[in-house]
């Protein structure tokens, strides 16, 4: 049975590297109960795709992972119109019968991976969809939840959780203000 995730506070949160090897772990865990020859990694844009593509090359896997950008998917698309930043989704393998692990870098009220979980039944149906995030911070308003984090945070920050990647690869997580 995989350990459960270490909860900090936001003010006492770690680097993100610590947070990424304890998601390490997890994905492994999980890894290891599923059919290797039908596991693909599948991050979404832009955090989570850095995360798949991590992991990927960290745990060795031979099978391709891809990403998603959900913006169309997005049940908020209407108010909120298209992200500036809009990248393609690169599936290039069948996804039907395939056991996905979804990788996100902040998971806070499910309603992004709803929408992840859209876009990938629109390539087909897959075996499983199993959830893997660097960070939970709760605050939930759909029934979704991950089965390899790297972190908790209790309680929830009064902000934002921003994961950004150095020029060298290395990840950063910081919490910045909704104050605008």
């Amino acid at each position: 049975m995989a350990q459960s995730p270490p909860t900090y506070t936001p003010e006492q949160l770690p680097d993100a590297e610590t947070l990424y090897a304890n998601l390490l772990a997890a994905v492994r865990h999980e890894i290891q109960t599923l059919p290797i020859q039908q596991v693909h990694l599948v991050g979404i844009h832009s955090g989570g795709a850095w995360l798949a593509q991590r992991l990927h090359r960290d745990l060795k896997l031979v099978q391709p992972y891809g990403t998603l950008d959900i913006s169309f998917y997005r049940d908020d698309f209407d108010k909120i119109g298209l992200h500036a930043q809009v990248m393609p989704s690169d599936i290039n393998f069948p996804v039907a019968d395939k056991h996905l692990i979804l990788v996100d870098d902040v998971l806070y009220t499910g309603r992004t991976i709803r929408a992840a979980m859209n876009e990938l039944f629109d390539y087909g149906r897959p075996a499983s969809i199993r959830l893997a995030v660097l960070v939970d911070r709760g605050g939930r308003e759909l029934p979704i939840s991950a089965q390899a984090v790297g972190g908790l945070v209790e309680p929830a920050p009064k902000g934002s959780l921003v994961l950004s990647q150095t020029e060298a690869g290395g990840l950063v997580l910081t919490v910045e203000s909704e104050e605008n």
